[in-house]
């Protein structure tokens, strides 16, 4: 009993920063359809394609950040991600995918190429690119963690689920235990409140990007 009580405790103790995490967002995730408003969407990277294409993980969280932008609940697209990534230039493929594929003017879209990870995109976001407001758009089981982040950073964030049509139950299963396991280093991070691993000066690109359009 005493044994099955400690592992009771440690489950519990391990799972602070997860909990944590989604309680934090809650209230501020939505489906596409139900979407607020903002100047601003960041999308956030991951994997491209041998092709070089996105993803259909990646495709999907850009589809909805452009529906987002047609349907007139957000101007700018913000592309945060890796851009010497090992499966290639996350921002670049977004990039050429969202103006080529999606038709969004390529004025509405800004890429920055060293959104390395979810922590490093939030607080680039608000350091470099200037954002207090903005629209999260990954899947479901990455977006608590998204947005608990960059809210903690002082964006003022709301998360939108990306689609995922053609995601099994397998990946979706992987990727919530992953997640479940990364909160731990987004917790770390938070408190001791880490620099990005990129220092970049001002850019004024998602402020010119608002104005242009």
């Amino acid at each position: 009993m005493r044994l099955a009580l400690l592992a009771v405790a440690a489950l519990i103790l391990a799972s602070v920063p997860w909990l944590w995490t989604v309680f934090s967002a809650n209230g501020h995730v939505y489906d596409e359809a139900d979407a607020p408003a903002a100047d601003v969407v960041i999308v956030l990277g991951t994997e491209v394609a041998t092709d070089g294409q996105p993803s259909p993980r990646l495709a999907g969280r850009l589809q909805t950040a452009a529906a987002l932008v047609d349907g007139g609940r957000a101007r700018v697209i913000l592309l945060s991600g890796d851009g010497g990534g090992v499966s290639g230039d996350e921002p670049a493929a977004m990039a050429s995918y969202l103006s080529g594929t999606l038709g969004i003017d390529p004025r509405r879209i800004v890429a920055d190429p060293a959104g390395l990870d979810t922590y490093d995109s939030c607080a680039r976001a608000r350091d470099v690119y200037g954002i207090t407001r903005a629209l999260i758009v990954t899947q479901s089981w990455h977006l608590p963690r998204a947005v608990t982040l960059c809210r903690h950073l002082g964006v003022d964030a709301d998360g939108v689920t990306a689609r995922c049509t053609d995601c099994p139950t397998s990946l979706i299963a992987e990727k919530t235990v992953r997640d479940y396991l990364a909160s731990g280093k987004a917790a770390w991070d938070a408190v001791r409140r880490r620099p990005p691993a990129v220092d970049s000066p001002p850019d004024p690109a998602v402020s010119n990007a608002l104005r242009d359009g």
